[in-house]
């Protein structure tokens, strides 16, 4: 929180200075904000004259922003759509996609629920809206109370195709803006479930994940992200209108060096592999 005051702060008693210099700004996905804040308040630190401006709101908000020209890096956790593509030729934009993190989708249980894993299957089950029960999945005798994503989150999409098999969400899902806010209910709520980003679990716990009953449950962790074997897992990226250039090649390029990944890993996020992240250096 005192990182994150900071860099707002920052940026607030900068905000003449902003628009008169033309500050960089980063705007989209919930998941990445943290990661995103630090990354610029660090950056800042080592070069006193950028200034840069982070928010959140969502993958999809951030891609808008992107489309109609209003920041100048998108942070997503998620590719853009084929009809953002074509709405982005249609405005004359480049898209220019660079992968700077990883990150597994986690599911949070309330310490007090004793159900230790679930299934791919279960999880569709329950975010469907077929298994309303903790009892059917090995639980207590207790509804399943379900919190999850808006429809203009990156981890929503995620969730929704690689869980859910692109089914529709059960009427009874509470949305909510933020894993963060997801977090905080999973945490006062026993009988909730939710799900996101694993740099976000704060007073709640994971749970395993398998692909089938037969296959080994797998906790999330910043090595079963990285070596694949969490099947929960994705990239998360940065889009620029068209290669980056300047200040912000600069910025992308920091982000993958040594001691970018290592802030990444600090806040527990999932550094890119050293190979990776020299591939996705911009030349």
């Amino acid at each position: 929180m005192k990182r994150f005051l900071v860099t707002a702060l920052t940026v607030v008693a900068a905000a003449g200075y902003v628009f008169s210099t033309g500050a960089i700004t980063i705007k989209g996905s919930d998941t990445l904000v943290r990661l995103g804040q630090r990354w610029a308040e660090e950056y800042m630190k080592i070069n006193p004259g950028a200034v840069i401006q982070v928010s959140g709101g969502g993958s999809g908000t951030g891609i808008a922003a992107l489309l109609n020209g209003t920041t100048d890096v998108c942070q997503a956790s998620r590719d853009m759509k084929e009809k953002e593509y074509r709405l982005a030729e249609d405005k004359g934009i480049k898209p220019y996609r660079v992968s700077v993190a990883l990150d597994g989708i986690a599911v949070f249980l309330n310490d007090e629920n004793p159900v230790k894993e679930l299934t791919v299957a279960q999880l569709k089950g329950i975010y469907t809206g077929a298994v309303t029960n903790w009892k059917e999945v090995g639980g207590p005798d207790q509804p399943i109370i379900l919190y999850g994503r808006e429809n203009n989150s990156g981890t929503y999409a995620f969730f929704k195709e690689h869980v859910l098999d692109k089914e529709d969400y059960s009427d009874y899902t509470q949305t909510l803006p933020g894993t963060a806010a997801v977090v905080n209910a999973v945490a006062r709520d026993k009988n909730g479930i939710g799900y996101g980003g694993i740099a976000w679990a704060k007073g709640v716990r994971f749970a395993a994940v398998k692909t089938t009953d037969d296959a080994k449950a797998i906790f999330p962790s910043v090595e079963t992200v990285s070596n694949g074997t969490y099947p929960l897992s994705r990239e998360l990226y940065w889009f620029f209108n068209g290669p980056p250039t300047g200040e912000l090649k600069k910025l992308v390029n920091w982000a993958l060096s040594p001691e970018g990944r290592k802030i990444s890993e600090e806040i527990d996020y999932v550094p890119l592999s050293p190979d990776m992240a020299r591939k996705n250096m911009v030349k």
